[in-house]
């Protein structure tokens, strides 16, 4: 077996070779792994037996890049590289390579070659049987004490068979699922970043199961634990956790066309029936919420979460029917806390905490046919950003509520339902109606000073704006006396 860089990652190591003539340098890790498996590698893992604080210098001069200290025997270089940053990560050899590869985590991680622009087989140090392991398309670790090293490789262990489509041998299934409690102890920004990770690929669902067969995902998300076997009404194929971990593998589905789907028909009607939404909500689910965080893996948590709080809010009316009673407000809350628990930004814990309490809203806002155009002015208002998220959301829930039993007309009328609220909500008049009136008109025109009134008149003006009930600068103004007025002789002056 002959091995060659692909031509970009060639012209870069190219570049390189020269920077480190005088340091025997190895790749490693992931970079290697990906190289053996044809997968795409933007970034360069290296070891070399110098500090990475007298090489990495020199080579980001060299390379036009920028050298970031990481830890005493650790450093990145970042460089420019085909649009966008790519990162090489420099580790310090302190031992023999052999030895530091026996402390790596997993075998098909712990193999090293000389840093060139080619090898053959031979030129592989692979001292725990990684090539073999890739062949048969298995993660294994290392060493028994491997976990108790580095608890984050439990979950790395997950992430990395799900974005590879490997599976766990046995042997390290079964040290996870002994090992599980020991994620505690690592900090919450690692978690984050590996549950993104998961979250980002097209098997998550299949993911979370595998956790929470392992006792990984209850030690994860604690806030979980309730779910588990408890029960729904009859509607429900699922109880609350089967439920919730049905609608990430829905979202698998409906978010990537290449996934294999039980009903592949399901699908195609989504996409076939959204017609010229569709590509709107593909960009959509392109875009990144910050850096490393795709908002394809943010939906997919606000979908894990969303009936976080049926457990706690459980009821059972007098003729044995159980409901769940501000479900969405309170799952809200217990979202934003796991969101904050795990270092996500604002933006990114709104966003899920929103969709958790907006998740009902589609369905309700139809309850009579299809919405109103003020209906729909107010969903777009209130989830801003997340309100196509809820509407994907709202489709993958329908679906994990009625299991294989799905009824294809109702799938089809849900669809529909959803692409009449997207392409309203489009509507100039009620996507961005020009402005009327501002803060100032109504403060001059009404002569009360600056506050949340004035705020509150200018939000049911936009509103009614929207809908068609006011056209002119006049009417607004007209509306606005009158809100004022209704306002202003109320009881306690309120908004």
């Amino acid at each position: 077996m002959n091995l060659r860089l692909p031509p970009p990652l060639r012209h870069l190591v190219k570049r390189l070779l020269p920077l480190v003539a005088e340091t025997p340098a190895y790749i490693v890790g992931g970079t290697l792994r990906d190289l053996l498996l044809g997968r795409p590698i933007k970034d360069l893992d290296l070891v070399l037996p110098v500090p990475p604080s007298l090489l990495g210098p020199r080579i980001a001069q060299g390379l036009q890049g920028k050298y970031v200290p990481l830890a005493p025997n650790m450093g990145r270089v970042v460089i420019p590289y085909q649009g966008h940053n790519a990162q090489i990560d420099l580790h310090h050899l302190t031992t023999t390579l052999e030895e530091d590869l026996l402390h790596r985590d997993f075998t098909i991680d712990a193999m090293a070659v000389p840093l060139a622009l080619a090898w053959r087989k031979d030129d592989i140090l692979d001292p725990t049987g990684g090539l073999l392991d890739l062949a048969h398309r298995k993660v294994r670790l290392v060493s028994k004490g491997a976990f108790q090293e580095d608890p984050i490789r439990l979950l790395r262990g997950i992430r990395l068979a799900t974005e590879l489509d490997f599976h766990l041998d046995d042997a390290t299934a079964q040290a996870i699922a002994r090992h599980h409690h020991l994620l505690t102890q690592t900090a919450p920004e690692r978690q984050r970043d590996e549950l993104v990770r998961i979250l980002a690929t097209d098997r998550a669902g299949q993911a979370l199961k595998l956790m929470d067969e392992l006792g990984l995902l209850a030690t994860l998300l604690p806030e979980l634990g309730p779910a588990r076997g408890f029960p729904q009404p009859p509607k429900h194929y699922w109880d609350v956790l089967g439920h919730l971990l049905a609608t990430v593998s829905f979202l698998d589905s409906i978010l990537a066309p290449h996934v294999p789907m039980e009903h592949e028909s399901l699908r195609q009607m989504l996409w076939d029936t959204l017609g010229p939404p569709a590509d709107g909500l593909r960009a959509y689910l392109d875009e990144e919420m910050g850096p490393d965080v795709p908002r394809r893996a943010l939906i997919k948590l606000g979908g894990l979460l969303h009936d976080v709080a049926k457990p706690h809010t459980s009821t059972v009316d007098d003729k044995g029917r159980r409901r769940f009673l501000g479900h969405e407000k309170r799952g809200a809350e217990v979202a934003k806390q796991i969101m904050s628990r795990l270092c996500f930004s604002r933006r990114q814990s709104d966003f899920v905490a929103i969709m958790v309490e907006a998740h009902l809203r589609p369905m309700h806002m139809s309850q009579q046919g299809l919405p109103t155009a003020r209906a729909i002015f107010r969903f777009f208002r209130g989830c801003g950003e997340a309100a196509q998220a809820v509407l994907l959301l709202s489709l993958a829930d329908h679906l994990a509520t009625v299991g294989p039993q799905v009824d294809l007309h109702h799938w089809r009328r849900h669809i529909e339902l959803v692409r009449y609220i997207i392409l309203e909500g489009q509507r100039e008049e009620l996507a961005s109606p020009p402005k009327l009136i501002t803060g100032h008109d109504v403060m001059e025109a009404l002569g009360i000073p600056q506050g949340p009134l004035v705020g509150h008149i200018l939000r049911v003006v936009q509103e009614a704006q929207a809908v068609g009930e006011v056209r002119t600068r006049e009417e607004a103004l007209a509306l606005a006396r009158r809100l004022a007025a209704a306002q202003l002789s109320a009881p306690s002056g309120r908004t």
